[in-house]
């Protein structure tokens, strides 16, 4: 049988349900973080506004409380970025980077200092966790901030964000606790156990999708995507360029004239990343104006029919509108009255 070959817009609205951006869901916060992949959370104020995009009835304690819970967890994973996630998928997600991010810290500083070295460091950061969690200043003083520095030594000890630091209210995360004692023993799966499962939530959160695109979001290569993909029962497609897709079976497929309603993204939205770049929910000719030298953190932008249109601030109680075009009145209506919402969260 001829493999089908998904358009464009059918890729657009396949990553927009999936996302939780065609309609909003009611689920516990761990689900829709296992659902969607994780939200990437270098502004912290980023996991609030993307969660109230994508769930009924959100409220900002409703995170800060789950956080404080160990519901959820936030912390350095995929491409060494801070994303909050379950915790089961925190430990299944460490477990297949984890080498990866070592062998390629130890390459760029030549091995110097060792991975024996700083090993032993990270015996010393975890003896100190073990009295409880740390700021990030006094960790450093303890080992230093050269090559072994806390980035480094962090790839041999896994640490997670402790709340009140990364939440809306304390927006610096820089609050740290040793995962084994914040969220307990990790499961004892292998490397390639926990790969099989990352690529499984990559594909449920954005597929179909091509295994380059799976390994730019992961930070791995693509030999250790292909080799996962060779563990999974699998659907394939074609894009339009001909690239091979893959996705799992039973995933959903919209019909591309499916309406997609007005929805506001947080700075560093991964729906925006390079790695669903094919599904052009941030149009080429517009992605200069979000990402880029003078744009180093990304802007909030807001989605018509699926794509960006523009960008937004919260200015003195509103949401102030940055349009790239012209918007029509019914259009404007229906913006504003998603911006409503999205002000109150910020009161």
């Amino acid at each position: 049988m001829a493999e089908r070959t998904l358009t464009e817009r059918e890729l657009n609205r396949a990553l927009l349900e999936r996302q939780m951006l065609l309609r909003r869901r009611r689920q516990p916060l761990s689900k829709a973080l296992e659902r969607i992949g994780g939200i990437q959370a270098q502004y912290a104020p980023s996991m609030y506004i993307g969660l109230w995009s994508r769930l009924e009835g959100f409220e900002r304690e409703r995170l800060t409380r789950s956080l404080e819970r160990r519901a959820v967890v936030q912390g350095t994973l995929l491409r060494a970025t801070i994303h909050l996630v379950s915790p089961r998928d925190w430990w299944r997600w460490a477990i297949a980077v984890r080498r990866e991010r070592r062998q390629r810290w130890l390459r760029y500083h030549k091995a110097d200092p060792s991975a024996r070295a700083m090993a032993a460091a990270a015996r010393s950061v975890r003896a100190r966790l073990a009295e409880g969690s740390a700021t990030r200043a006094e960790l450093i003083e303890m080992i230093g901030k050269g090559p072994a520095g806390l980035n480094g030594v962090s790839l041999w000890l896994d640490l997670v964000r402790a709340p009140p630091s990364g939440t809306w209210e304390r927006r610096r995360a820089d609050l740290l606790a040793d995962a084994r004692l914040w969220l307990g023993d990790p499961p004892q799966v292998s490397e390639a156990e926990a790969t099989i499962d990352l690529v499984r939530s990559y594909l449920r959160g954005f597929g179909p999708a091509t295994a380059g695109e799976m390994a730019d979001w992961a930070g791995l290569a693509i030999r250790q995507i292909a080799g996962a993909l060779a563990g999974l029962d699998l659907r394939r497609f074609r894009a339009a360029d001909g690239a091979e897709l893959f996705d799992l079976p039973r995933m959903p497929l919209p019909a591309a004239d499916i309406p997609a309603p007005p929805r506001f993204l947080p700075n560093w939205d991964a729906t925006l990343l390079a790695h669903p770049r094919r599904t052009q929910i941030l149009p080429e000719r517009h992605r200069r104006r979000v990402f880029g030298t003078p744009t180093p953190q990304s802007v909030p932008t807001f989605l018509l029919d699926g794509q960006v249109a523009g960008s937004w601030r919260y200015e003195k109680g509103r949401i102030v509108l940055s349009p790239f075009q012209r918007l029509d009145h019914a259009t404007r209506r229906a913006l504003d009255s998603e911006a409503e919402g999205l002000a109150a969260l910020h009161g």
